[in-house]
């Protein structure tokens, strides 16, 4: 006999797929449901199809966003090459993305980047100053010292210096925001929904593999 909780689970999730199944089922347009860029950005990654992630560990949006956008890069073949840039809107966030790439060069940025939405959201942490993010990362077992000789490094520095140009270059005005092959923009906000995002990323997907990865 399936438990109750089985049950719910197993309602819950058919009616996840159903909501992802009927977005993809409705039409995809430029200009409604995702935009192109005028000047496409240069590409990382030759024969492939790059998807950028814009983002901010503050953005509710983007937490929200986040059990969804993580499922479907789970399911992504090894054509598709999947990154974020953590987006500081204004100077007084650029610790945020200090923090990710700290994260990232200890090599524990898949590991704590949901750890760290949580804690901004669910236990109001703001992580907003050196000492805040230091004993903060201490509290999940990394090394303070290490961690703050990482966060103080000129390379985490330059990296999140340069993470708030490319959002420039892109034209980022809000977060999450979804960048395919240099040019193709789209998110919740822009295609309705979350699912129909998802959906919008899966047609994408399918057209730069047939234009053969070009821009």
């Amino acid at each position: 006999m399936i438990s109750f909780n089985k049950r719910l689970f197993t309602l819950l999730t058919l009616f996840c797929l159903s909501g992802i199944v009927a977005a993809q089922g409705q039409k995809i347009e430029e200009g409604f449901d995702y935009r192109i860029l005028p000047i496409a950005q240069p590409l990382d990654s030759k024969g492939k199809v790059e998807v950028i992630e814009f983002f901010w560990y503050g953005c509710p949006h983007c937490y929200d966003f986040e059990p969804e956008l993580i499922s479907w890069v789970k399911r992504q073949p090894k054509d598709v090459v999947f990154r974020r840039v953590p987006v500081a809107f204004r100077d007084d966030l650029m610790p945020h993305s200090q923090l990710f790439y700290a994260l990232e060069a200890m090599g524990k940025g898949d590991a704590f980047n949901e750890k760290v939405m949580y804690a901004m959201h669910k236990e109001n942490k703001r992580l907003l100053t050196e000492p805040e993010i230091a004993d903060w990362v201490a509290s999940q077992g990394i090394d303070r010292n290490a961690f703050l000789a990482t966060y103080r490094s000129f390379a985490v520095i330059s990296k999140a210096r340069t993470a708030k140009q490319l959002a420039e270059a892109y034209r980022i005005d809000g977060v999450p925001t979804i960048v395919m092959q240099g040019k193709y923009v789209t998110s919740p906000s822009i295609a309705g929904t979350k699912a129909k995002a998802i959906a919008v990323m899966n047609h994408l997907e399918e057209k730069i593999r047939k234009d053969k990865y070009k821009q």
